[in-house]
């Protein structure tokens, strides 16, 4: 989850870290005590609903692991006093699943050495502190490709939560993915500047549909938006956890993240002592995120567009950001033949051509 004015940006400066600078809980500990901090509701069908479903993998796939979560506990001082109670408490491990847990985590890792500190979307390390996120973007291509081949008006709506890099790629990989089979397709944005606010979220998913659009994706966390799309007659692409039980007729599919991927060998290299600290930025190749089955009315067409597209990405033969990429003026960004490097795509500052909108300052 990134936060107001950050990037999540795991490649910066995390060269030479030493691998597991600290022995692994000793042995005969009768558990091995893993605690998650969220920022929103377990019940946000979303990003912290996915979280937790990957804590929940986490305890069915190691037996000898127990867990510990705390919900919606708000960025800043708040963070920092449930991560340090944790530590003071004999967690062995700690996951802070919010990009604006980073400065807290830091702050505690630094009197609790001995800790395990994995902080999702930050870039601040330290001994004893590893970041992890994945390539949200991958997913968000194929989603574009389904949601391109849907549409009668040729007009997309996409509900954006802030102005930050990490959204601007996954909205830019959506209009990419789109424009890819039905280049007349223009995505028009609305900004909300905040990730769970159902209000907030719905009454974008109606200004975009009162703008033409004939599907709403939306970046967001609730299902606000999928609820409304099945009211009134659009179509839906979600985030983060599959929603189509809550869109029904009017779902296409959602990226959506399996945590537990990572959460279970993170823990596990750090048991055996194999723990690296080098930055995590999961590809769609390693299981940690997937497309949600196809809703009802996704026709053969599309399906099989985002099927063939998809086995590039799983093959790691293709990747999103591939030239030629054109900006909103028409001027070429990224040359034919050419892909962007992970450091030009975690600083994302510019909008793809195709985008309605602009990013706020």
């Amino acid at each position: 989850m990134g936060s107001v004015g950050g990037t999540r940006h795991p490649f910066h400066g995390l060269h030479g870290l030493r691998a597991n600078p600290y022995p692994a809980p000793a042995h005969g500990h009768p558990k091995l005590k893993v605690a998650v901090v969220y920022v929103g509701p377990i019940g946000d069908g979303g990003w912290t609903y996915a979280h937790d479903q990957g804590r929940l993998a986490l305890e069915k796939k190691l037996p000898y692991v127990e867990t510990a979560k705390i919900e919606s506990v708000p960025e800043g001082a708040d963070a920092e006093r449930v991560i340090r109670d944790f530590a003071q408490k004999g967690y062995n491990i700690i996951f802070a699943t919010s990009f604006g847990y980073m400065d807290s985590v830091i702050n505690v890792a630094k009197d609790f050495p001995k800790t395990y500190f994995l902080h999702c979307t930050g870039y601040k390390t330290a001994a004893n502190v590893g970041i992890y996120d994945g390539r949200g973007y991958q997913g968000w291509y194929l989603a574009g490709i389904a949601a391109g081949k849907m549409t009668k008006k040729n007009v997309l709506g996409y509900v954006a939560p802030y102005p930050i890099p990490e959204v601007i790629r996954n909205l830019n990989a959506f209009t990419l993915g789109a424009r890819s089979v039905n280049p007349q397709v223009k995505v028009h944005i609305v900004w909300i500047n905040a990730w769970f606010d159902p209000p907030k979220e719905q009454s974008a998913a109606t200004t975009l549909m009162d703008l033409g659009a004939d599907v709403v994706a939306r970046e967001s966390d609730s299902t606000a938006p999928d609820s409304l799309a099945l009211s009134k007659g659009f179509y839906v692409v979600g985030y983060n956890s599959d929603s189509s039980a809550i869109a029904k007729d009017a779902f296409l599919t959602a990226p959506i993240w399996d945590w537990g991927v990572y959460y279970t060998k993170a823990v596990e290299d750090i048991k055996n002592g194999t723990w690296k600290n080098v930055p995590y930025w999961g590809r769609m190749s390693d299981g940690i995120l997937k497309l949600a089955p196809f809703g009802p009315k996704v026709t053969d067409e599309a399906r099989k567009l985002v099927e063939a597209k998809q086995k590039e990405i799983l093959e790691n033969k293709w990747d999103v950001f591939t030239g030629p990429i054109k900006d909103q003026k028409g001027e070429v960004k990224v040359p034919a033949g050419k892909a962007m490097t992970g450091e030009e795509m975690l600083s994302f500052n510019w909008l793809v051509e195709g985008v309605v909108g602009s990013i706020p300052k």
